[in-house]
């Protein structure tokens, strides 16, 4: 009996030990990828403005090609959304927030079943061999100890589709040229 009363109270103290350390964690991430596309912004712009061209590059959408999409709003314009049904990717919901034309897209993502939501970035600047494209995401997780512990795994979470997606569009970019 006391090797059980021992063995709870050893993983109380783990637990509350655990959860300490989590909220003391960041809260805060940011992934971010960039690449050079052999193209000028005014050529590769128009393949991250138009959400419904995602799916030629974006690597979530060639991992589930079953993937349900629904699009609304203004084409290629603020307030343009995206919403996906996927058993393989989770559910979400995009929305262009912020544009400047040729030089950025802004927009907000949101998955529903985790209750989760960040900001993306995606920018253009011009370089010596065509166009520098920077994709970020960043977000908060709020105070829940476990999500703070995802915060510091994310970046090699995300980072890797950051970076296939980033190839891809190169590839799309300078194979439709």
């Amino acid at each position: 009996m006391a090797a059980l009363k021992k063995l709870i109270l050893g993983f109380v103290i783990l637990v509350v030990t655990l959860s300490a350390i989590g909220l003391i964690l960041p809260k805060h991430y940011n992934v971010e990828r960039s690449i050079v596309i052999n193209a000028g912004p005014d050529v590769v712009y128009p393949e991250v403005v138009n959400l419904k061209a995602w799916p030629t590059w974006g690597v979530w959408f060639k991992r589930d090609p079953a993937m349900e999409l629904v699009y609304s709003g203004p084409d290629r314009a603020i307030g343009m959304r995206s919403e996906w049904k996927s058993v393989s990717e989770g559910n979400g919901e995009m929305e262009i927030t912020a544009l400047e034309h040729n030089k950025k897209v802004v927009y907000s993502l949101y998955f529903p079943d985790m209750d989760m939501g960040s900001t993306g970035t995606i920018e253009f600047m011009p370089s010596n061999s065509g166009t520098r494209v920077v994709w970020r995401d960043e977000g908060e997780v709020g105070y829940n100890p476990v999500d703070r512990y995802v915060v510091l795994m994310i970046d090699s979470l995300l980072g890797p589709d950051f970076e296939a997606g980033l190839e891809n569009l190169k590839v799309v970019v300078e194979n439709r040229g």
